[in-house]
């Protein structure tokens, strides 16, 4: 196929997609803060109907959702999945920028959301862009689903999808995210793991008291947590919960196969993370791959308990918590590990420790040799020009679970982060190369998807 005109077409209206992109940075949407969600969303919608999709806001107990069609020159449906939250800008004065505006800098794009994950739907919305100008149609229908809760769990999107299966229906997915690896190499990441969020908390008296008169004779919530945090998992690494371990599904010799086809992760996360070392000694290569992504975890996100300012109080705690993440392999579940959880929290004497759950999912994989994915795989070195790299799981979680098991379909990654993107950091930013290469990619997704045989 002559590329040549959408080529051109993307590359001569780059900054025209760039402006559109900077409005929807403009707007605040900060899920966590309940902040800017509906506006944001009706933002996105206006997008959509500018491309002559049709859109359909559904609200629900959170964000609402937004679903938009537009039906192709083929009956093949590719879904996009994307979603219009993003995590609050805290610290403020860490940005080099205004979080909440778009600003171009050595050929950077900085703003909250930018890589995570609005810049991802403009790169495909100006591929689209490209397709119709050139076209007249698109080679396939076309659907997007956008959420507005992705960064604090997609609470309530589960319910959404379960209720609308039919409507969503597709033959393949893209999922929000994607991009390069620090050599310039495109990543398809084919699955993540779940997650299970909890808090855990003690109360120990209606207030805080001075240690002096109640250090000897009154229970201390800090110790107490402590005390609870230590029977969840010990020195070697292993996790103490009873039954833990017994769902889980270990990676396959073809997981292991494309691992070790992947270069040593170990000498970037020691320069960028100031590490000397990893935990159970691992050295680097497919063992340390493996291990950062199919092995569970239990880890401490966050400890809160009596003073912490400047100087000293002499204080017993009257109340402590600690946030806790469990990320989850194949095939194991929130629902479990959270019941899991309570229990050996009260066999261990703790039944007074309070366990909130701020969501979960389960973990999702696709397979590596679907015909999707080599699709896929195979264009992004057209755009690239080198292979796509293909990696079957990442650490991090998101609900595809919810999308995979409702329409059992195949999903894949495509999209223009790099290693430095800073998401969820200060000073969020995505390269403006890699934002035109991610919406030529899309566009031939798109274009080889509609002429592909069933």
């Amino acid at each position: 196929m002559n590329w040549q005109p959408v080529d051109a077409y993307i590359k001569n209206n780059l900054n025209k997609s760039i402006s559109e992109l900077a409005v929807l940075i403009a707007q605040p949407s900060v899920s966590a803060k309940h902040e800017g969600l509906q506006e944001c969303a009706f933002l996105a919608a206006e997008m959509l109907k500018k491309r002559g999709f049709s859109v359909e806001i559904s609200p629900t107990s959170g964000a609402p959702v937004v679903f938009a069609e537009r039906k192709g020159r083929s009956e093949k449906t590719l879904l996009f999945y994307n979603h219009y939250d993003v995590q609050p800008a805290e610290p403020l004065e860490l940005w080099n920028t205004p979080p909440f505006e778009l600003v171009e800098k050595d050929g950077n794009m900085y703003g909250r959301g930018i890589s995570d994950d609005k810049g991802h739907f403009t790169s495909r919305l100006h591929a689209i862009d490209a397709i119709l100008a050139t076209d007249g149609e698109l080679p396939c229908t076309v659907k997007f689903l956008l959420e507005g809760e992705e960064e604090t769990s997609s609470v309530h999107l589960n319910e959404y999808v379960g209720s609308h299966v039919p409507q969503l229906k597709a033959d393949a997915c893209v999922w929000e995210f994607g991009g390069v690896d620090e050599f310039g190499y495109p990543l398809q990441y084919l699955g993540l793991r779940g997650i299970c969020y909890v808090e855990l908390s003690v109360e120990t008296a209606n207030q805080d008291v001075h240690s002096g008169t109640g250090g000897s004779i009154f229970a201390n919530a800090a110790w107490r947590l402590v005390w609870a945090l230590n029977t969840l998992k010990d020195e070697n690494e292993n996790i103490l919960i009873p039954g833990f371990y017994d769902d889980i599904l270990p990676p396959s010799s073809r997981d292991r196969e494309l691992m070790e086809a992947l270069p040593d992760p170990a000498p970037a996360y020691k320069n960028q993370y100031g590490i000397y070392k990893f935990l159970k000694d691992t050295a680097g290569g497919a063992d340390l791959r493996i291990q950062e992504v199919f092995e569970p975890t239990c880890t401490i996100c966050g400890l809160t308990s009596g003073y912490q300012g400047e100087g000293s109080k002499t204080v017993l705690p009257a109340r402590a918590s600690a946030k806790i993440d469990f990320r989850l392999v194949p095939n194991m579940r929130p629902e479990k590990v959270l019941k899991q959880l309570r229990e050996h929290l009260d066999a261990h004497g703790f039944s007074d420790v309070e366990i909130t759950y701020h969501g979960g999912g389960a973990p999702s994989r696709t397979d590596p040799d679907d015909p999707f994915v080599r699709l896929v795989v195979d264009c992004a070195a057209e755009v690239y020009g080198v292979p796509m790299r293909v990696i079957p799981m990442t650490g991090g979680s998101g609900p595809n679970a919810m999308v995979q098991d409702a329409l059992n379909i195949p999903i894949v990654t495509a999209g223009i982060g790099h290693p430095a993107s800073q998401a969820h950091a200060p000073n969020e930013n995505v390269k403006i190369d890699l934002y035109e290469k991610g919406a030529r990619h899309i566009a031939r997704i798109l274009q080889y998807f509609g002429s592909s045989a069933d």
